[in-house]
């Protein structure tokens, strides 16, 4: 569906993504996980074809998105600032939808409006972030795109709302499989829904696999000091803590699978996928503990 290969942007002088290389395969939901400012944004904005690349090569559908009016025509990208004609009810948007989107489900849309209780002829701009983050959102679940981008989609919803979403989109998913994209801050809520996922860091793709696999990648050793530094040293340390004199706890990004019974002076743990992703995408050892430590040394 999506395929990449040192795909850049660059405005001005400033660099939002560079030389990001991914194959996104279809009919798949991948996160697309990154810190603030990573570079999120823009790669899904450049695979919907609302931006330019710079440089590299991107083709969606096999095609350039930029000026492909087969990826305008089935692909929809949902974000908290879409923009609506303000001078249409949410009814009236939704009856004019089915004009551009061929996949879309009217009745889907109706349950949708009647379940989150939003009012039909209410405007747009005078609904709550909340409200209106769900109404964009049911114009994703409606359209049935075989692109669907969806860029923080949950922006001020509640966590009961921010549930049923996950779960509509899941339901929705399995009734009607499609390649959906979803970023998200929320990437321990949305991890049992991922099947792969992208992590841009420092404007690139940081790494992209499996959640089980991204998972697996890092694991938690606690024991014996000395034990825990010999283990460290064979494999990218993420961080290391004296939990007691002579006992520490490391964090660890493992290169190859590890036969845990070989190292008996050490307990392992796994790590959740937001922990993992926390962890490898911490610009600086021990985060913000550091910050503490030396301004008391200071």
């Amino acid at each position: 569906m999506i395929e990449c290969k040192k795909l850049s942007k660059k405005y001005r002088s400033h660099s939002a993504l560079s030389n990001l290389n991914c194959i996104i395969r279809e009919n798949t939901i991948t996160g697309v996980i990154g810190r603030n400012g990573a570079g999120k944004t823009t790669f899904m904005k450049l695979i919907a074809g609302y931006l330019k690349k710079t440089s590299g090569e991107l083709r969606v559908m096999e095609e350039n998105p930029f000026t492909s009016l087969k990826v305008s025509a089935n692909s929809i990208f949902i974000d908290d600032q879409m923009s609506l004609p303000t001078s249409l009810t949410l009814r009236e948007l939704l009856n004019s939808f089915a004009r551009f989107y061929p996949n879309w489900n009217e009745p889907l849309a109706k349950e949708l409006m009647t379940y989150f209780q939003l009012p039909q002829k209410a405007y747009v701009q005078n609904l709550s972030k909340g409200m209106r983050s769900t109404f964009h959102a049911i114009i994703g679940f409606a359209a049935r795109c075989p692109l669907t981008i969806y860029d923080e989609p949950t922006t001020g919803m509640d966590a009961a709302v921010r549930k049923d979403f996950y779960r509509a989109l899941l339901k929705d998913y399995l009734a009607y499989p499609r390649t959906i994209l979803l970023s998200s801050h929320h990437l321990e809520e949305i991890e049992n829904l991922l099947e792969d996922v992208l992590i841009i860091h420092n404007q690139n793709a940081f790494m992209h696999l499996s959640v089980s696999e991204l998972k697996e990648s890092v694991v938690a050793v606690k024991g014996d000091k000395a034990a825990v530094s010999e283990f460290t040293s064979m494999h990218n340390k993420l961080s290391i803590n004296e939990v007691v004199p002579g006992m520490a706890m490391a964090i660890v990004q493992v290169n190859n699978y590890i036969r845990r019974e070989n190292f008996p002076k050490l307990t392992f743990s796994n790590l959740t996928a937001n922990e993992a992703f926390i962890y490898l995408t911490d610009s600086q050892e021990g985060g913000i503990d550091r910050v503490f430590e030396r301004s008391e040394l200071d």
